[in-house]
């Protein structure tokens, strides 16, 4: 059992930390930590092994503490001030960052590519429906959101501990695709567009892109064929996330099948 200390000062230096880790992308990279906030994600963090370094909580909350943990107890005050929700449930912790270099070769499979996307809660919900569905890997290109800001990791409901995310650019998602034999496809309109349930099964990659501005050009000109998402005419397009749904069922469909 990791010996507990107790902190009541806001000036503290892990508190001061912890603030500075919400807010700085850069910082996170710099520290190779990201905070987790609730009780259901640090569980979810502790069962699928991602490496906590250290658990902040109130007295009135009994986590368990793995060995080597860095265990620090702080007041309902002091807890209500660094827990990004609302509704603080007791338990903040920094866990190591995971290294988000795609991969010179990635295994057959079904990944989503997330072009732009810069709402931190649709790119977690993307990333916790490719997990559901059986997706191998999210990719992010372009200016998406961090993947490990507080809300995108809130907003994975712990597939942010189960799935890899990857950052790159189009062309070394282009060279790394073409080394894994894994075709590149887009949600987008283009005189190749196809109704999605004409699209092939098996390995490919997909890009959903922003939610204003679509699929880049620089992207989608890497796209072996584009998809449309058939829905009634009055509607043009979906939200990111709901897109991504519709395409990651049509693959587990098929894969079904």
């Amino acid at each position: 059992m990791p010996r507990i200390e107790t902190i009541t000062a806001r000036s503290n230096a892990l508190v001061s930390k912890v603030r500075r880790l919400e807010k700085s992308r850069s910082y996170r990279r710099e520290c190779r930590l990201f905070p987790g906030d609730g009780i259901k994600l640090y569980d979810e963090a502790l069962q699928w092994g991602a490496g906590i370094d250290t658990v902040i909580f109130t007295p009135k909350v009994s986590p368990r503490l793995p060995e080597g943990v860095r265990a620090v107890q702080v007041p309902e005050d002091l807890m209500a001030s660094l827990s990004p929700a609302k509704t603080p449930q007791g338990v903040l912790f920094l866990a190591s960052l995971p290294d988000t270099t795609l991969p010179r070769r990635l295994e057959p499979g079904v990944y989503v590519v997330l072009d732009g996307v810069q709402d931190p809660g649709n790119v977690g919900t993307v990333w916790r429906t490719a997990d559901a569905f059986g997706a191998k890997g999210l990719i992010l290109t372009g200016a998406c959101a961090d993947p490990f800001s507080p809300k995108t990791v809130r907003s994975t409901m712990g597939a942010a501990f189960r799935l890899p995310v990857w950052e790159c650019g189009a062309e070394a998602l282009s060279e790394c695709l073409n080394r894994s034999r894994i075709p590149l496809y887009a949600t987008a309109l283009r005189e190749d567009t196809v109704p999605l349930p004409s699209s092939p099964g098996g390995s490919a990659a997909v890009v959903i892109g922003s939610e204003g501005s679509g699929v880049s050009p620089d992207v989608l000109r890497l796209c072996r064929q584009t998809w449309r998402i058939p829905m009634q005419p009055q509607c043009e397009s979906l939200n990111a996330a709901i897109a991504a749904a519709v395409v990651l069922w049509e693959f587990y469909r098929k894969r079904g099948e």
